[in-house]
């Protein structure tokens, strides 16, 4: 399956300078959020494959225009060919604006989804907004990661979690791929293709050694 996920920063070459069949040969588009709902629309227009996108700390216009023909997982989980994606948008909390959350919030959020997680079996992508702390967050109040997002790592094991929020311009250290716990950890800014074989799909459908005891509070 051929992923394009997309965040933050419009791709000009998708956009701007668009032509015919660029963006051919895509099975899923996935937006980890701020990024103008017009954009999103062309996207989904474009591709004719489904798009599914988390709300980024700058999408509060989300409200009043949303992505026309794209489709919010926030607090989800979806299934798409065999894949199992959840969406866990939004930022640590630092201004007040719409879609930011303290690390008790975001804990709610994942203790919510923990019938879900285990009617599923398991979940194979995260969708969200802010990186797992400490991997591939950045430094300042407005970047961190959450520390949840490890804990739902290290009990659910994802085999991919997709993010935005950090630039890969914000430094010549950035690492767009990191890796937690065996978790691949993609920073989705602007865009990047992430390409799953199909035998890693049909290995999905076969996980059964997660404990699915309650998240703990």
């Amino acid at each position: 399956m051929k992923i394009l996920t997309v965040s933050d920063e419009v791709c000009k070459g998708l956009y701007d300078y668009y032509t015919p069949g660029k963006l051919d040969g895509y099975d899923l588009i996935i937006s980890c959020g701020d990024l103008k709902p017009q954009y999103l629309s062309f996207l989904v227009t474009m591709t004719h494959v489904p798009l599914l996108y988390v709300h980024g700390n700058h999408d509060g216009r989300y409200a009043k225009t949303p992505p026309e023909g794209c489709d919010c997982i926030e607090d989800k989980l979806i299934v798409y060919k065999g894949l199992r994606i959840l969406g866990l948008g939004g930022s640590q909390l630092y201004s007040g604006d719409p879609h930011q959350y303290t690390e008790s919030e975001m804990r709610w959020r994942i203790i919510k989804l923990w019938w879900k997680i285990r009617k599923h079996k398991g979940v194979d992508i995260v969708v969200s907004h802010a990186a797992p702390a400490g991997v591939g967050d950045a430094d300042d109040y407005a970047h961190r990661g959450f520390h949840e997002f490890l804990k739902f790592i290290d009990r659910y094991h994802p085999k991919y979690w997709i993010h935005g929020h950090v630039h890969m311009n914000y430094g010549v250290d950035m690492v767009r791929v990191n890796e937690y716990n065996g978790t691949k950890v993609i920073n989705a800014y602007e865009r990047y293709v992430l390409e799953i074989p199909n035998e890693e799909i049909s290995d999905t459908k076969k996980k059964g050694d997660i404990d699915y005891g309650h998240y703990s509070r």
